[in-house]
């Protein structure tokens, strides 16, 4: 069959506008993939199947394609390490600190909210419904943490 039937696979392969690999690739992995079917020389239509593999092939080489595609924009996004010394990163805990203790002199719904817009990025609409509150209410908890964090910015 592979005598018979690969220059033409071959031929095939290489006027069809969606071929990712070389065309003599595909073509031995489509015989590859015929020798481990069962009674393969009592397939009528061996053109049609050897088009339906390759076809398979090739899906699945883009697939894999844009997965890893995928994974390497990941890889790019992902910051370097940054290396802390011991005074820098004393530095960042005694800021974090000192932002804790400000915004733990608020009321607990004006803390969560004043984080929920902060840091989980929040409209003022999401966190009057998360906390089952008016949007006035949220409003007037948004100018407390802002008004407590802009007093302590000094000491921070």
């Amino acid at each position: 069959m592979f005598r018979e039937h690969s220059s033409w696979l071959g031929s095939w392969l290489s006027r069809q506008p969606w071929t990712v690999h070389a065309s003599e690739d595909i073509v031995s992995d489509v015989f590859l993939s015929l020798m481990t079917l069962p009674n393969v020389g009592s397939v009528r239509e061996p053109r049609a199947m050897m088009t339906t593999i390759a076809k398979r092939i090739i899906f699945d080489a883009r697939r894999r394609k844009k997965l890893q595609n995928a994974y390497e924009d990941a890889l790019l996004t992902i910051p370097e390490a940054v290396d802390v010394s011991p005074e820098e990163r004393l530095i960042i805990v005694q800021a974090l600190q000192k932002i804790d203790a400000v915004l733990s002199q608020l009321s607990p719904r004006a803390r969560a909210a004043f984080l929920m817009s902060q840091i989980d990025g929040m409209s003022n609409k999401e966190i009057a419904q998360e906390l089952n509150v008016s949007l006035s209410a949220v409003s007037k908890y948004m100018t407390q943490g802002f008004s407590a964090v802009y007093l302590a910015r000094a000491e921070i």
